[in-house]
């Protein structure tokens, strides 16, 4: 099982690297970036979904490895897990030009390779990190009805059926936030504590 996981993960991959299509295709050759497909435990029972990539991301490859990556290291840590234990990626694999938004035709031409980690590592948990990760994951799990402005739903726990089962939605702030605005890491450690009992 391990092994299947890992080769439709190196599948994932090969496509993402050879994505042509990509609106964001040129952009990574020109910068000599790389994409970022995700890293941790093919078996993580819980998955993070962040946005895009940031320039640290797409210097190394390996998701949240800048600041951010930091904070969400010391999330993990202060409810007692490794990020090798999780599964860490994004919707958007390729970084947008001077890291802003991603556009939803960017969106929408990554989002397959999201749904197939989905269906390969099978999380119990699906930790959105931002809005637009929030907003994509939320559709996909027919909990549009559901969706607010993040402020207003983060650590709140939606269920969702999915082709394997049953599955918890919890949206949360984008750990870069506390960057900008550290007050947010007080909420961000009571939604990682509502995710320690998920």
């Amino acid at each position: 099982m391990e092994d299947e996981r890992k080769e439709k993960m190196r599948q994932i991959k090969d496509e993402v690297v050879n994505f042509k299509g990509s609106p964001l295709y040129k952009d990574r050759v020109q910068n000599r970036n790389l994409p970022v497909i995700g890293e941790g435990s093919h078996n993580a029972k819980i998955m993070f979904v962040g946005e895009a990539p940031g320039k640290n991301e797409a210097q190394t490859g390996r998701p949240f490895c800048g600041a951010a990556g930091r904070i969400l290291d010391e999330l993990l840590q202060s409810i007692g897990m490794d990020r090798k234990e999780v599964y860490i990626t994004n919707i958007v694999k390729d970084r947008p030009p001077q890291n802003r938004d991603p556009f939803p035709e960017e969106i929408a031409a990554y989002a397959p390779y999201l749904d197939r980690q989905i269906d390969i590592i099978q999380p119990v948990v699906v930790a959105t990190l931002g809005r637009f990760s929030m907003k994509y994951i939320m559709d996909k799990f027919a909990l549009s009805h559901e969706i607010q402005s993040i402020s207003r739903i983060h650590g709140r726990v939606f269920e969702a059926e999915i082709s394997y089962g049953k599955v918890k939605i919890i949206p949360m702030y984008h750990p870069a936030t506390v960057l900008y605005n550290p007050s947010l890491k007080e909420d961000l450690k009571k939604d990682f504590q509502v995710l320690a009992k998920n």
